[in-house]
Formats: C-alpha cells, structure tokens, sequence
C-alpha cells in the first residue's frame, strides 16, 4: 500500500501521516490516544506524528470529547453501564474532564436501561432462587451497573 511504511522505505512526509490519520478518522470517530497508538505502529517519526495530530485536533478534525460521546452510545445500544463505559473510555486516553462531560451529556435512565438489559438477557421473571440472583448481578457488574440500578426491577 502506498501509505504504509516501514524503516527503510521512502521519506515519510508529514502529508503521508495526516492522510493515515485522516483515513482512519474517516472511518470512524478516535480519541487522541488511539490514533497515536495505531499511527505509530506505521511511522516511527514521533515528533512529525505528534506535530501532525495537534494539528487535526486544532483544526477540530479529531475530538476526544466528539469520540466519547460517540462511543458511549454505542456501548449503551449494546447494553452496557456507566461504570463501564466510564473505565472503557479511561483506557482509551479519554481525559477525566470529557468523560464527566460526556456522562453529564448523556440522557439514560440508567435503572430503566439496566432493567432492559435484564429483560433482555432473562425475560421477564424475577430470579426463582439465590444461585439465579448471584448469577444475575454478576453478569450486570460485568456490565457496569451498580446494584442500585438493576435491583429495582426485582423489587416486584
């Protein structure tokens, strides 16, 4: 592929890494850190790297608070919680502020999003016995909901 590169092909030029990381914004929405990791696999030039996202942040081509808010909805489409979309977007380089921002942002009902999900996963029926519960509160933890928010629904 023309755009790839590897350490002893052609001179990169700064052109060569905005159009990467144009092509790959074009795809979908990434947060700085993404980029930079996926970039780097590909140029080994940091600095022009670097000089190059600032600039696509600067001119407002790559956002992280625009890529939290995207990929919080789709994590909650799928039925995931806020504390894991929370530490998901953490690990993607996402800084605390956006993410605070973003999760003010959101308008989820988290207590009647996690009782979709539970209908989702296991119908309508309360838990028939304590193993069922257990089971049931693991799988939503591991979805990043608190047990304030997915007891309601069994409170019938």
């Amino acid at each position: 592929m023309p755009d790839q590169h590897e350490a002893g092909d052609a001179v990169v030029t700064p052109a060569d890494i905005r159009l990467a990381a144009m092509n790959l914004l074009a795809r979908r929405e990434h947060s700085l850190w993404e980029l930079r990791r996926k970039l780097r696999r590909r140029f080994s030039d940091a600095g022009v790297l670097d000089e190059q996202l600032a600039r696509l942040t600067e001119e407002n081509l790559q956002s992280d608070l625009r890529f939290a808010e995207s990929y919080a909805h789709q994590r909650i489409y799928r039925g995931y919680g806020p504390l894991r979309l929370r530490e998901e977007l953490r690990q993607r380089g996402v800084s605390k502020t956006d993410i605070a921002q973003t999760m003010a942002a959101l308008e989820v009902d988290w207590c009647q999003h996690a009782a979709q999900v539970l209908e989702n996963k296991f119908g309508k029926l309360s838990p028939t016995d304590l193993k069922d519960a257990a089971r049931r509160a693991r799988f939503m933890q591991h979805r990043g909901f608190t047990a304030e928010h997915y007891r309601e629904p069994w409170q019938d």
